[in-house]
């Protein structure tokens, strides 16, 4: 795999224009150097005062430190040399001023282990500003200390104040004109000196004319500045503890979740340098890590933690983050998707010694791909991490068709609510009629779902599950097609019409204490019989927890109605599950049905599941019957029921009873 950072070195054609810009700053700061080198011996040999600022600006260098300034994270310079060399500017003139602030330049550079070219342009860069401000104090006065009355202080201070403002202006000017040579011409996220750094460069240039003022008039006073001068600083230094804090996890130093955007925008400019290569965002979890944190203590956990992060690769600077708990994040500019995962994987599978204890571990990794803002990449990753999680699987990648909390689901889910809020007309009720393979007759139907969007159309039922079944709206579709359906037997049964309709109910629902209150309440209410209504449970729902699902099971047979184990097969339950719940009907699933006369391994074990229920005294409804070849085999099996097109396609409530009148007492099989 092959990851990529933004290269120091530019290439091409963009590297023959930044090298001509670096020339020529560099050509014109020399230029300034060597036009007032004289003008810098003179004032040295001079005035002893000269050397002491110098001095005090060269110590101030030793206190340069980095902060991160900026929603991108910009990395800055906070120096106060600036001070002493702008208050040189102001006394002893552009030539002084210049050798001093590069000679500090060239000691922050030692301080912070800068490279050389990158201490050389920032001292050219300081030096035309300074160049530029010496014109704007010339242009005033030369020297605004050798006047005085009151119409010379208002010039004096006008022309401290232009200069500080110029040289703001030249010195942010050449840097953007870097970085947008740099970005292809595009303008690189934020500006190009953060707003931290502006500020404190203007405390710093503010302070300058008091510190020249006291240097000009008695040394003594100097360090009387130096106090404001520090405070400055070192109201500088605790901004950028609090914005490094802001940024960072205080357990394991990696970025936290704000750190982490931060790298992701600056990685969005450095990809215009790759357009082969993509963002990509992995989520990683460490499994079982709650049993450990909970059997040897959360300093073994935190301990755990640590040593996990040092293991993760770093393919991009502050890429790589603690999100969550046991949660961590890489970040990387990519052409392949998978690899580095595999390396993440492997890294953190390896066994870990914490406190001479070996602690075996895995991972599982959301993956997602992709020129998405933060927010959006974080959540697709976060999708794939529970993709993976529910599969079992190492590594899932983000796949929008298993993306069901899109902007649009929600959109979709919302509508669901109005709808159902609403009783509107749109939210349907058909039925499917289930017929006896040995008679013929009709014995019962299914009710399901129907909604007819008023701008999507028609929305599958499971579609319509899928959106609801976490969330209130499925307990408030459970209650609407209960009330429908009790309605509609109720006008079944004065027409003469005796059927039994089955009704499906979420495990969410049939834990819920109304569920039951409900069904009662609307079968008096309409005086419908019990035994006309059965409710149908998922098996895999009623064995995630049969514990639990067993008194609600019980209270539903005890008011007469009847229980149908749905999508029977999918869960592998057994004669001992069967026999501990108030079963009378199982559905075999579709899955299997469809597969009888193709699949010799699909026909037994639909045979076995009739056998068991017969040996049970349970009624069998095969789902799916498409065929007459299916039905057939099912009949041979001695199965009950048959459900699917072959007998009827679902219909709505008024077609029925006609559809019931037309086909006669018995159903073809050919």
């Amino acid at each position: 795999m092959a990851t990529a950072v933004l290269p120091t070195a530019e290439r091409g054609p963009r590297r023959r224009v930044l090298v001509v810009f670096a020339v020529l700053l560099l050509a014109g700061a020399g230029s300034v150097l060597v036009a007032h080198l004289g003008q810098t011996v003179d004032a040295a040999a001079g005035d002893p005062k000269l050397w002491v600022m110098a001095l005090l600006s060269l110590l101030a260098g030793t206190q340069a430190f980095t902060a991160l300034a900026g929603p991108t994270g910009r990395k800055v310079i906070i120096s106060p040399t600036l001070c002493f060399a702008f208050a040189i500017l102001f006394t002893w003139g552009l030539g002084p001023a210049v050798v001093v602030e590069v000679a500090s330049v060239a000691v922050v550079a030692w301080r912070l282990r800068l490279s050389a070219v990158e201490a050389l342009l920032d001292g050219a860069r300081r030096t035309l500003a300074f160049a530029a401000a010496s014109a704007v104090l010339w242009l005033g006065h030369p020297d605004p200390y050798d006047r005085q009355g009151p119409s010379d202080l208002v010039l004096d201070a006008l022309s401290m104040v232009g200069a500080a403002a110029v040289w703001l202006a030249v010195y942010g000017l050449l840097r953007a004109i870097a970085a947008h040579l740099r970005h292809l011409g595009r303008v690189p996220r934020g500006p190009a000196a953060g707003r931290e750094q502006v500020i404190f460069t203007s405390a710093l240039l503010v302070l300058s004319p008091v510190l020249a003022f006291a240097a000009y008039v008695n040394m003594i006073f100097v360090p009387l500045v130096l106090i404001p001068l520090y405070a400055v600083q070192r109201m500088a230094r605790l901004s950028a503890d609090r914005e490094a804090a802001a940024r960072l996890d205080p357990l394991t130093g990696l970025a936290n979740r704000t750190g982490l955007k931060a790298a992701h925008d600056r990685l969005l400019a450095a990809a215009a340098e790759h357009p082969d290569h993509r963002p990509q965002l992995m989520i990683i979890d460490i499994d079982r890590f709650k049993l450990i944190n909970d059997a040897l203590g959360h300093d073994v956990g935190d301990q755990l933690l640590v040593a996990i992060a040092e293991r993760l690769p770093r393919p991009y600077p502050g890429g790589v983050a603690r999100v969550a708990g046991d949660e961590f994040a890489v970040l990387a500019l990519t052409d392949r998707p998978c690899p580095l995962a595999d390396e993440v994987i492997q890294r953190v599978n390896e066994p870990i010694f914490v406190d001479g204890l070996r602690l075996d571990l895995t991972a599982s990794i959301g993956l997602a791909t992709g020129f998405d803002d933060f927010a959006t990449l974080m959540r697709h990753a976060d999708i794939a991490l529970g993709e993976a999680k529910q599969r079992g699987d190492a590594i899932a990648t983000y796949d929008p068709r298993t993306d069901r909390n899109s902007p649009s689901q929600l959109a979709l889910l919302a509508d669901v609510r109005q709808a159902v809020e609403a009783d509107s007309d749109r939210i349907g009720v058909h039925y499917q009629p289930q017929v006896s393979l040995t008679t013929g007759e009709v014995e019962g139907v299914e009710a399901l779902l129907r909604w007819h969007h008023p701008v999507r159309g028609p929305v599958p039922a499971p579609d319509i599950i899928a959106l609801a079944e976490h969330t209130p709206v499925m307990n408030m579709l459970t209650t609407l097609m209960i009330d429908r359906v009790t309605a509609q037997l109720a006008e079944w049964n004065r027409a003469g019409l005796d059927l039994r309709v089955s009704l499906n109910v979420s495990a969410r629902d049939l834990y819920s204490d109304t569920l039951v209150d409900h069904l009662a309440q609307r079968l008096a209410e309409h005086a419908v019989p019990p035994h006309q209504l059965q409710i149908e449970v998922t098996e895999t729902a009623l064995l995630a927890d049969l514990r639990r699902a067993q008194p609600p099971l019980r209270r539903i047979a005890d008011l007469g109605v009847a229980l149908s184990l749905d999508d029977f097969g999918t869960g592998y339950s057994s004669l001992t599950h069967l026999r501990r719940m108030p079963i009378s009907e199982i559905k075999i699933d579709q899955s299997f049905v469809r597969g009888m006369s193709a699949n010799a391994d699909d026909a037994a074990i639909v045979r076995s599941t009739i056998d068991l229920a017969r040996a049970l005294h349970i009624r069998t409804v095969a789902e799916g019957v498409e065929d007459a070849t299916t039905w057939h085999l099912l009949r041979d099996a001695g199965c009950d029921l048959a459900q699917g097109w072959h007998a009827a396609r679902p219909m709505t409530a008024s077609q029925l009873p006609t559809w019931l009148r037309r086909r006669g007492p018995a159903v073809s099989a050919a």
